[in-house]
């Protein structure tokens, strides 16, 4: 529990989206600790913003646990490119999808390029997100509310109803929704309100594709070091971030992978509408 960065970090501002490699201290994805055990052996994973934070660590975990895996990111070809050695440096096929999940063609481009590549699709693993920080409902534009929700809603309905129609009983979609859905952050508005219709989404869902033998989970994070944070929160809150859960520290990613991985595996065969919280010890609502 006390292994990991402790606040006060540096000021180091980024632009939107940020990038895993200028940040300080650097996130740990796992790379030297992580080890698998094959729990997800000849599956087939798609992961929206694998490149890095949350998504590069789930993405290396499920490559050492024997799943080729498709990263879809925006724009940020340095961090795909070291994600993607990351994957084939554990033994597993990685492919790369850059592009606007926004669009709904392109999430459906993102599916189709799974199946043709990869053969098919077993994980949906839903993890991309935009959020910003406002400090007045005056600031906060109609295009960052729109961007907010087609990026975290409108993009995780095109790909689930994309993925669905090639999935075989015993898939598996994981949404990741925050803390944010049951503690809202005044000054992440859109981000949180949105956080919150993911976990409604995800609940919905698993009832819906149960009679398919398909379960959805949501993962919620408490405050986790990824490129998110410098690139979208002021420089005071950046210095200090974590400070407020118990642990006294922001998680790295590496601490959220395990989770996704059960949740991605057949022990976990009997949950499925669950939102599991991964927050340094503070409770959710």
């Amino acid at each position: 529990m006390k292994q990991y960065p402790v606040p006060p970090f540096p000021a180091q501002p980024q632009s939107i989206p940020g990038s895993s490699a200028d940040m300080k201290p650097q996130p740990d994805y796992g790379e030297d600790s992580y080890q698998g055990s094959g729990r997800l052996a000849g599956k087939r994973a798609v992961i929206t913003g694998g490149d890095s934070g949350i998504g590069r660590a789930v993405a290396l975990a499920f490559a050492r646990e024997g799943a080729d895996v498709l990263i879809s990111y925006l724009n940020e070809e340095r961090d795909a490119h070291e994600a993607r050695r990351l994957v084939e440096q554990s033994g597993r096929r990685c492919v790369l999808v850059p592009g606007d999940i926004k669009d709904p063609a392109h999430c459906r481009k993102i599916i189709e390029r799974c199946v043709s590549e990869l053969g098919g699709i077993d994980i949906l693993v839903n993890n991309a997100a935009h959020q910003a920080t406002f400090t007045d409902l005056q600031d906060i534009s109609d295009e960052e509310w729109d961007t907010t929700f087609r990026t975290n809603v409108h993009a995780m309905f095109y790909l689930s109803k994309a993925a669905v129609a090639h999935m075989q009983a015993g898939a598996s979609i994981i949404n990741t929704s925050s803390i944010n859905a049951d503690t809202p952050s005044p000054q992440l508005l859109a981000y949180a309100t949105t956080k919150g219709a993911i976990q409604n989404f995800t609940g919905g869902l698993a009832q819906l594709l149960a009679e398919k033998n398909i379960r959805v989970n949501c993962v919620a994070p408490g405050p986790i070091w990824t490129p998110l944070i410098p690139s979208t929160m002021p420089a005071e809150k950046v210095t200090q971030f974590g400070s407020e859960v118990p642990m006294k520290r922001p998680g790295q990613p590496c601490e959220l992978a395990p989770i996704y991985v059960l949740l991605a595996s057949d022990e976990s065969s009997y949950v499925s509408g669950a939102t599991v919280a991964v927050t340094g010890g503070k409770p959710l609502i």
